[in-house]
C-alpha cells in the first residue's frame, strides 16, 4: 500500500460521500447494521467509519441507552460523518487508529468496520486490537471487497487509466480496496489474531448510476486514486474521467447504467 492510498482529504470526502456512497456502499451498510443488531448490544465501536454510511444505518437500530463510539483515522472523513449524522447523545466521535485503539480491554459488545481493514498497515495487529477491546462473546464484523474483476465499474476505470498512463498505471483500486478479498487468507490472519470462530459470506449486489459519468468521476475523484492521477495534471484527470465514461457507456449503455459489485462480510468471535 502506498502512502497516498490512505489520503482522504481536499474534495475527496465530499465526492466520496455524495457520489460513491450511494453507488456502492449503502447496500453493504444496511447489511452491516442488521448483522450488528441481530444480537443484543449496548456498547458498539465502529472503526474506519469514513463518511458515516454505516453510522447512519446503524444508529437508528440501537437502543435509546446504547453507547456508540465512531472512529476514523482521517479527521476530514470523520467530520463529514459527524456533520451528516446530526446530534445524538448516544454517539461519541473520536479520531483513532484501529491498530492502537485508545480504549480499555473488554469495552465493547460489538465492533464493526466497513471496507476499512484493507487500509490497515498490519491487518493481524488491527484484528488483535479489535479482539482486545471486545468483551467475551463479542463480535467483530467487517467487510472487504472481492477481486476487482468482480466489481465492474472499478475495473473499467482502472483499465482505462492504465491505457492512458502506461508508464505509471494507477493501481489504487486493484491494490488496496480490491486487493484483500481472499477468504482463506482472512481466516488465517484472524486465527493468528486469536479468534476461535470465523464466518465469511460473499454478498453480491448491483451498482447503479443515473449516468455513465457518475462512476467514472466517483472513482477518479472520490477515492485516493485521485492522488495517483493528480500529479499528471488536471487535464489528465479529466481525460481519464471522460475516457472511462465513454467505456462505461459503450459497455452498459447511455442513461442509467448498472453493473455488478461483490464483497465479503466477515464475522469473527
Amino acid at each position: 500500500m502506498l502512502a497516498t492510498d490512505k489520503v482522504f482529504a481536499g474534495s475527496i470526502p465530499e465526492i466520496y460521500d455524495n457520489v460513491l456512497v450511494p453507488l456502492i456502499f449503502e447496500v453493504y451498510a444496511a447489511d452491516m447494521a442488521g448483522r450488528v443488531t441481530e444480537k443484543p448490544v449496548h456498547d458498539v465501536l465502529e472503526t474506519a467509519a469514513g463518511s458515516g454510511v454505516v453510522t447512519r444505518a446503524l444508529a437508528p437500530l440501537l437502543a435509546a441507552d446504547a453507547r456508540y463510539v465512531v472512529t476514523d483515522l482521517n479527521p476530514p472523513m470523520l467530520e463529514r460523518a459527524r456533520a451528516r449524522q446530526g446530534d445524538d447523545p448516544r454517539l461519541t466521535w473520536q479520531p483513532a487508529d484501529a491498530l492502537d485503539l485508545p480504549f480499555p480491554d473488554a469495552s465493547f459488545d460489538a465492533i464493526c468496520c466497513q471496507f476499512g481493514v484493507m487500509f490497515f498497515p498490519d491487518r493481524i495487529k488491527g484484528y488483535a486490537e479489535a479482539r482486545r477491546v471486545l468483551r467475551p462473546g463479542g463480535r467483530f464484523i467487517f467487510n472487504v471487497w472481492d477481486d476487482i474483476g468482480q466489481n465492474a465499474f472499478a475495473d473499467v476505470v482502472t483499465r482505462v487509466a492504465a491505457t492512458l498512463l502506461p508508464a505509471a498505471p494507477p493501481r489504487f483500486l486493484a491494490r488496496t480496496p480490491h486487493g484483500h478479498g481472499n477468504p482463506r487468507l482472512i481466516r488465517t490472519e484472524l486465527a493468528q489474531a486469536g479468534y476461535a470462530h470465523v464466518s465469511v459470506e460473499q454478498i453480491t449486489a448491483t451498482s447503479t448510476a443515473a449516468d455513465p459519468a457518475i462512476p467514472a468521476m466517483a472513482y477518479c475523484r472520490g477515492t485516493p486514486m485521485y492522488g495517483e492521477l493528480a500529479p499528471h495534471g488536471e487535464a489528465m484527470v479529466q481525460r481519464v474521467v471522460d475516457a472511462a465514461t465513454e467505456e462505461i457507456r459503450a459497455l452498459y449503455g447511455d442513461g442509467p447504467v448498472s453493473a455488478p459489485i461483490s464483497g465479503f462480510v466477515v464475522t469473527a468471535w
